[in-house]
């Protein structure tokens, strides 16, 4: 077998495969282990292995222990933070690699994408739950709306006093306010139109449009990945879908910047391969991050923040993330959140292929 061949295995394999030499420098990592710890090969190759991520209960004391002994140590949930703070969990092997030059071959496997799976299944299954009772209640509440509305009208024509007349005036506007709210709960009205789409496109707009209306107030961070192709997708539904997300962040900052930071907002894209959305598997998908440094949100509301008419804002409706996990679910995709004091994260999940 050559070595272009071998080269092409582990090019290929979903376990994130690390090459160290005994000094802990990188000598070689795989697709799989660049898309796990969110770093790019060419950058980190010669690199100490600690530049890439560290554990924080043992530093990696076992790549020496291996490297001195010769014997393979496995270690089961370890957690392992990355240089963009985020903290994943993991099993990881280490195991002497043969050969002239003494080497260590790291495995890593992802223990949490089973539990995100797992995660992203109930989510859409509490998604088609919610649905399906706001569509009941949306029929419910708009056919006496309709009556209420109607009645109003034949008074109005049967009314000479122009100040009685103001009355019923009132009860057509709020009928018709209260149906158009209605109907924002129910999401967009449409289907999705999809057309060759550039995410960065979309991003890209939605920063536009955040700075004109922030001003100098919040700092923007971009993040991109070049090597994300076009899809089909409706740019203008994921516009709204991402700046749904991104206002939010925007309004949460300049209310409440926070005290030891200057107010900032991350757009960031990665792409991911052979990757798991609820139950479907793609061979290529996006993963767009937008991240605040805002006093997040509380944790009661964390679970419940996609459904219709729960905001964390008095001033809020409720119906923004709403609306934008329809949107990116008429994609086939899927929005997460984690938040904590200082670090608020929203990661939309789009297929760029069709699933298998």
């Amino acid at each position: 077998m050559t070595e272009p061949m071998h080269q092409r295995i582990l090019d290929n394999l979903a376990t994130a495969v690390l090459v160290l030499d005994n000094t802990k420098h990188t000598r070689y990592i795989n697709p799989a282990a660049e898309m796990l710890l969110q770093i790019s090969g060419e950058r980190i190759r010669g690199l100490p292995v600690t530049d890439i991520f560290v554990e924080p209960d043992s530093a990696l004391q076992t790549l020496t222990e291996t490297a001195a002994t010769g014997h393979t140590f496995t270690k089961r949930e370890a957690e392992l933070l990355l240089p963009t703070g985020q903290l994943i969990c993991v099993d990881y092997s280490i195991s002497p690699f043969p050969g002239d030059e003494p080497l260590l071959l790291m495995e890593i496997q992802q223990r949490d994408r089973l539990q995100r799976i797992t995660r992203e299944e109930e989510i859409l299954t509490q998604q088609e739950t919610t649905r399906t009772l706001v569509r009941g209640m949306a029929h419910e509440i708009k056919n006496p709306l309709g009556g209420i509305r109607g009645a109003a009208q034949l008074l109005q024509r049967e009314l000479d006093n122009p100040e009685l007349q103001d009355f019923t005036r009132v009860i057509m506007e709020e009928a018709d306010r209260l149906r158009t709210l209605v109907d924002r709960m129910l999401g967009p009205n449409r289907a999705i139109e999809t057309a060759p789409t550039n995410i960065h496109d979309v991003v890209e707009h939605v920063r536009t449009l955040l700075e004109a209306e922030g001003g100098d107030q919040v700092r923007f961070v971009r993040d991109y990945d070049p090597s994300i192709p076009e899809f089909m997708g409706d740019r203008e539904q994921l516009i709204q879908a991402i700046l749904n997300i991104a206002r939010n962040a925007l309004e949460i900052l300049t209310q409440h910047p926070p005290t030891n930071a200057e107010p900032t907002i991350t757009m960031r894209t990665r792409a991911l391969r052979q990757f798991t959305i609820g139950h479907k598997r793609h061979r290529l998908a996006c993963r767009v991050d937008i991240i605040d440094n805002g006093p997040g949100i509380p944790k009661p509301l964390q679970q419940n923040i996609f459904y219709p008419m729960i905001s964390g804002r008095a001033d809020g409706t409720g119906l923004g993330l709403a609306i934008t996990q329809s949107i990116v679910g008429q994609h086939e995709g899927l929005v997460e959140c984690e938040s904590r004091p200082g670090h608020t994260r929203f990661i939309i999940f789009l297929p760029l292929e069709s699933s298998e």
